[in-house]
């Protein structure tokens, strides 16, 4: 496996994977009935932000330093 395709792996389809077991459970549960889609759209955003702000704190980690 070269490096970039580990990195799609790694970065896209097992987060999808996990993401889909995690609602399919969800749906499972009587509960989810009640709740109103704005709710879901607004827990879907802020997981996004959250994906997107850990990325970037990640690639903070991993860039290159100058020496000085």
């Amino acid at each position: 496996m070269t490096s970039q395709s580990r990195h799609v792996v790694t970065g896209v389809v097992l987060p999808l994977i996990i993401a889909a077991f995690g609602l399919f459970d969800l749906h499972q549960r009587p509960e989810f009935a009640h709740i109103r889609k704005v709710d879901v759209f607004q827990l879907v955003v802020c997981g996004m932000c959250l994906g997107i702000a850990l990325t970037g704190f990640i690639e903070f980690l991993r860039a290159p330093r100058a020496n000085g």
